[in-house]
């Protein structure tokens, strides 16, 4: 069952200015409908909490998150682990209904969200022992200076954790259908492969201890998500503002498809990459 939705006055000027994140108060109760309270992508508490069993949280320890979204991983992690969490988001609405959420579930100091601009992005707060990015950097060009200023403020011995879109291989930049998906995408998607991304984490020093293809679990989560969207036409029909509800669910729908076909053709992947800075000598003397 959806919480209650967040009510937030659309942002008229959105579509005129694509492909800045198009989130208004209508997507974003379409998202949580589809993918959970808190969540507006695949993966809802127990996929989060299965994807960061290899972080080793405790309450003692504090993680930054890439693309936090609605914040319903970071909060999912506070619940689960009692970590402390900031997470940093591009959109500005995703952020505002994000903190709400987090202050509504009695977590505001432990799951933060804030603001930021991942190309000119230069430093983060304070150091942390985790780091955890989900599907923040395939729209980004400057990837490889995010992942430095994650490198930086990473404690020795920490991890870095991150799931991301890649293409298969250079050559699907000049197929049509991939052209086609680009146009479709609110963001200007810009994937490398995985090699691509597995050098930038080694170019800042990180171990990359996994490097995985996760796409057929990443498409089952899609397919199960949306398998209750005739429900959710249902129960948005009801509502005052129903119809306009229904045309921004048919538009994600169709997202969704164009994404998780790309995905099925293979040409898109979706990988897991686990890295960890080496641990300083006083402390890591496994690391010889």
């Amino acid at each position: 069952s959806a919480a209650a939705p967040i009510k937030k006055k659309p942002i008229q000027t959105l579509d005129a200015v694509l492909p800045i994140n198009p989130w208004d108060g209508e997507k974003i109760e379409i998202a949580q409908y589809i993918w959970g309270d808190g969540f507006c992508g695949p993966g809802g508490p127990d996929y989060i909490v299965g994807l960061s069993k290899l972080l080793s949280l405790s309450p003692e320890m504090s993680m930054v998150q890439l693309g936090a979204g609605l914040g319903g991983p970071a909060r999912t992690l506070v619940d689960r682990f009692g970590v402390w969490v900031t997470g940093y988001e591009e959109s500005q609405q995703l952020v505002d209904a994000g903190n709400e959420l987090s202050k509504i579930a009695g977590v505001a100091k432990k799951a933060v969200l804030k603001h930021y601009d991942p190309e000119e992005h230069e430093d983060f707060d304070r150091q942390f022992d985790r780091a955890l990015s989900k599907e923040a950097l395939f729209s980004v060009q400057n990837k490889a200076g995010i992942i430095r200023s994650v490198e930086e403020k990473l404690k020795p011995g920490g991890l870095f954790l991150m799931t991301d879109y890649v293409v298969a291989n250079e050559s699907v930049y000049a197929k049509d259908t991939y052209k086609q998906w680009r146009v479709g995408e609110h963001v200007n998607p810009c994937p490398n492969t995985a090699d691509e991304m597995k050098k930038m984490l080694k170019d800042v020093k990180l171990q990359v201890r996994v490097s995985e293809d996760i796409s057929d679990d990443y498409i089952k989560l899609i397919n199960r998500a949306w398998a209750g969207a005739d429900k959710v036409a249902a129960k948005l029909a009801k509502e005052e503002n129903g119809a306009a509800l229904i045309q921004t669910l048919m538009r994600e729908a169709e997202f969704w498809s164009r994404r998780k076909r790309m995905l099925e053709s293979g040409d898109l992947r979706l990988w897991r990459f686990v890295a960890n800075k080496k641990a300083s000598l006083a402390t890591g003397m496994s690391d010889w």
